[in-house]
């Protein structure tokens, strides 16, 4: 007789990719981390006529990651798909949109947290919005979940590395020219596979990437806090360039479900080596741009995405409404002054890096108008409304950018479980937000209030839910854990 296959321990899974909608209708993959060398049974999905089989894409330290590729049809109206593993018990569920149904859509910023022991004591704790955000999609189903990054904070990796730790406490300027030793990259594999099935594993953001198709891009503390904003020297040295490729790795495994050999149609992006992705559902576009993998202190995008930039925005001509994802807010409070004084300080304050991050950083005035000058020729020539999202301040806003010829909008939603900043600080930032800001010749931003409060910013962990009308009107809701629970604006 023979004997029962051996059963694969999940460590981690299943996590639903989005990867965009094709002639043969919603391209997904299924993601799932297994300990040992047991392959698992194919995966059987509801609407398909064969289970799929499972493709390998990585192994670390006895850990599998296995692959489920597959497309479905889109039927007239939303499906319910069942998927999973009938003979060993485990089934989860998602929702496929109908051909004539309206999209809805999730988006959420800032997942991780700097201390665990001050998010246990809000409401949800570690968990978060994803707790509403499930009861929401309970209700009535969200097609996709948008991540605008900081998905992990990896920052705890200059304590938990040995190496690094003792690479750290090294003399600057004296560690940059040490090497990225073997044992600096095994240490960082560890903590980022970790940190990720750790992450992925929480009970309920687990739920939620189980159960909405995800669409994923990444900002500095899914590499580590202030990528890309540190000073040259840091910035160049092969210590940060090798942690910078393991993260990368990382996450192209996790966050775009994919491996080393996998070439994913919606990364736009990977002949010029970033992420950047770009997917069209029906009359929507969505653009999701990589400001991390070419930034630098004086620059956000490289020449190779400037380059490429126009072409990817004529793929969205037809489009009633372009998203652009922007890890950070495409407008926003002006914090030049603040990151001047900062700037004066010695030792560099933590806040410098924060500062620098910003669209409308010193720095990055010039770069900054630039795109908002593409994005309007682009709006203006194809008659699509752009509407930009964003998280990484860790408060929810609005924002309205006037010139070109055309109006767009920043929807700001952050965080999902990292907390809002203090009282001060956010009080501040209202004042600091109260006027029209003409930035250029061409260009005001303003940022107009919350009409259930009447205060511009909403001071609590949030997200955003995003759906259309029949007129192509974009209608948002915020949803805060402090009351009022909700904020509407329809664009």
């Amino acid at each position: 007789m023979a004997s029962e296959k051996p059963v694969p321990k999940p460590i981690a899974g299943p996590i639903l990719h989005f990867h965009g909608e094709g002639s043969d209708g919603w391209h997904l993959s299924v993601l799932f981390v297994f300990e040992g060398t047991t392959e698992p049974d194919p995966l059987t999905v509801e609407g398909l006529d064969h289970p799929v089989p499972p493709r390998h894409v990585f192994v670390w330290r006895g850990r599998h990651l296995w692959r489920f590729v597959f497309s479905l049809p889109r039927g007239p109206h939303d499906r319910r798909i069942g998927y999973g593993f009938p003979q060993r018990g485990a089934r989860w569920a998602f929702s496929v949109p109908g051909q004539f149904a309206q999209l809805r859509l999730a988006y959420t910023a800032s997942n991780g947290i700097h201390d665990a022991e001050q998010v246990a004591s809000l409401p949800n704790g570690t968990d978060g919005m994803w707790t509403p955000l499930l009861k929401q999609h309970a209700e009535r189903p969200y097609h996709l979940l948008l991540q605008g990054g900081d998905q992990l904070h990896a920052d705890n990796l200059w304590r938990e590395c040995a190496a690094l730790a003792d690479w750290w406490r090294q003399p600057a300027p004296g560690r940059y020219a040490l090497p990225f030793t073997r044992t600096m990259a095994d240490q960082a594999m560890d903590y980022f596979f970790d940190a990720y099935c750790t992450t992925l594993a929480g009970p309920a953001y687990a739920r939620a990437m189980a159960s909405i198709p995800s669409v994923m891009m990444w900002d500095d503390h899914d590499i580590f806090d202030g990528w890309g904003s540190r000073p040259d020297p840091e910035h160049h040295c092969q210590v940060y360039r090798g942690l910078f490729a393991v993260a990368r790795r990382q996450f192209s495994l996790f966050q775009l479900g994919a491996g080393i050999r996998d070439s994913l149609d919606q990364v736009w992006g990977a002949e010029v080596g970033t992420f950047t992705q770009g997917l069209r559902i029906g009359d929507l576009g969505i653009l999701a741009l990589d400001l991390r993998s070419e930034r630098s202190r004086t620059e956000v995008l490289g020449d190779a995405t400037w380059k490429e930039l126009p072409g990817w925005l004529t793929r969205f001509a037809g489009c009633k409404n372009l998203l652009v994802m922007s890890c950070v807010p495409l407008a926003f409070v002006a914090l030049g002054w603040v990151e001047g004084l900062v700037n004066t300080l010695r030792p560099r304050s933590h806040a410098d890096d924060d500062l620098r991050d910003q669209w409308r950083s010193p720095a990055h005035q010039e770069e900054w108008l630039r795109l908002l000058h593409r994005l309007a020729d682009f709006s203006l020539r194809y008659r699509c409304r752009v509407t930009a999202l964003s998280g990484e301040v860790h408060l929810a806003g609005t924002a309205k950018i006037r010139g070109g010829g055309v109006e767009m909008w920043q929807l700001t939603a952050s965080g999902v479980v990292h907390p809002p900043p203090g009282r001060l600080a956010t009080w501040g930032l209202r004042q600091l937000a109260r006027s029209r800001d003409k930035v250029s010749d061409e260009f005001t931003v303003e940022m107009p209030d919350f009409g259930e409060t009447h205060q511009r910013f909403i001071r609590a962990r949030n997200y955003l839910s995003i759906g259309f009308d029949r007129q192509n009107h974009l209608l948002a809701r915020w949803h805060s854990e402090r009351r009022p629970d909700h904020y509407n604006l329809v664009l």
